[in-house]
């Protein structure tokens, strides 16, 4: 079996991917580790790496090319949203049991040696308590951790009110993890590669972009037994409108499930997503029992207008994205302008760069270098 670096070699000699040097440091570490799990080198010094940096750097397609290079069944892929979404469930089916937590961290290594966390981030107290527990009880059980982020561990959940219940967290990780910063000047979301519209604002264009498509006409779909309003479909794709697909009781299991029936979903009358978000100071005597709520006189920030909607539907891109679901898109805006103000700014980033991934003509169901599911999590 091919190691990490001979696979990212490879694909460099073939131009699907551009040598850069921060890529090359990175890949070099997760060399080291591949080879240290097989026993073909030394022992790794740390129980992980920690792959982090601004989005377009190549993170996610080199943690994908180490777990591509491990033997079958000694790891598992996730989406943290999807890894998280799973732990809840399961927390929930445990209700009244002991420890709950440690006998799914139990269940996890004595199943994988390695976990790959793609897009690790922390943006809810309750999810940021029982990652560091899950967090802890996996590395006390001697399981490997490899993560993506856009976020340096010392960032994690620092914009929050409570950030200081998650430093215990914080410290643990970085002792544990290999933290490398893939700093490189290169945005591989623009590397010349060849693309396909996926972003209408000419409605003339997306009329005839649907013409093609050959949808059949179509009221209502049963999604988590929930009904979702929608336009047209075939075996393949489906058609729904932005205000019936992001904007009510919609949540991140029903986007999950669709990606997993269709292989491109069509998002019509987007309007322009932007919206002056609000500050308010806490008054004296407010919420003081909340959790979370703060300290009497703490600015908190309030969404704006759309940013409800906006949070579902990059919800909706990052399960499309990582079920490798083409998403086709038809707004009032240019792609530039959708979302240009908002509480949401730095979660729309990556949002924006895996639509431009999306664009590229090979995105789709099949990786080329990879020969194990995506994402095992979810199967």
């Amino acid at each position: 079996m091919n190691s990490p670096a001979e696979i990212y070699q490879r694909l460099c000699t073939t131009g699907e991917l551009k040598a850069d040097v921060a890529q090359q440091a990175a890949i070099t570490e997760l060399d080291r580790l591949y080879l240290a799990l097989g026993g073909n080198g030394p022992t790794y010094p740390k129980q992980g790496i920690y792959l982090w940096g601004d989005v377009g750097r190549g993170k996610t397609k080199l943690m994908d090319i180490f777990y591509s290079a491990l033997p079958d069944g000694m790891a598992q892929r996730a989406h943290f949203h999807h890894f998280m979404a799973r732990l809840h469930r399961e927390l929930n089916l445990a209700f009244g049991q002991a420890n709950p937590l440690l006998t799914i961290a139990d269940r996890l290594a004595s199943e994988y040696r390695v976990l790959c966390f793609d897009e690790f981030f922390v943006s809810d107290i309750g999810d940021a308590m029982l990652l560091g527990g899950i967090v802890g009880a996996l590395l006390d059980r001697g399981v490997i951790i490899v993560a993506t982020s856009n976020i340096a561990i010392e960032g994690l959940f620092q914009s929050q009110l409570q950030k200081d219940r998650f430093q215990p967290t914080i410290a643990r990780m970085s002792q544990a993890f290999s933290s490398i910063h893939l700093s490189g000047e290169v945005d591989h979301r623009f590397q010349p590669r060849p693309t396909r519209p996926i972003y209408f604002t000419d409605k003339a264009g997306f009329a005839a972009y649907l013409q093609g498509a050959t949808l059949s006409p179509i009221d209502t779909l049963s999604v988590n037994r929930r009904s979702i309003k929608a336009q047209g479909s075939n075996d393949q794709q489906i058609w729904f409108r932005f205000e019936d697909l992001c904007i009510g009781p919609r949540a991140a299991a029903d986007y999950m499930e669709l990606a997993s029936q269709f292989d491109e979903i069509i998002v019509s009358d987007i309007p322009c997503l932007s919206g002056e978000a609000f500050e308010h100071i806490k008054a004296r005597g407010t919420e003081d029992g909340a959790v979370g709520s703060g300290q009497t006189g703490d600015r908190a920030v309030s969404l704006a207008i759309n940013d409800d909607a906006v949070r579902r539907f990059i919800s909706l891109v990052d399960e499309c994205y990582d079920q490798r679901v083409r998403l086709v898109l038809q707004a009032e805006v240019s792609f530039d302008q959708l979302y240009q103000a908002g509480t949401l700014l730095f979660e729309f980033r990556r949002t924006q760069s895996r639509l431009t991934e999306m664009a590229h003509v090979g995105f789709g169901r099949l990786l080329t270098f990879q020969t194990k599911d995506r994402d095992q999590a979810d199967t």
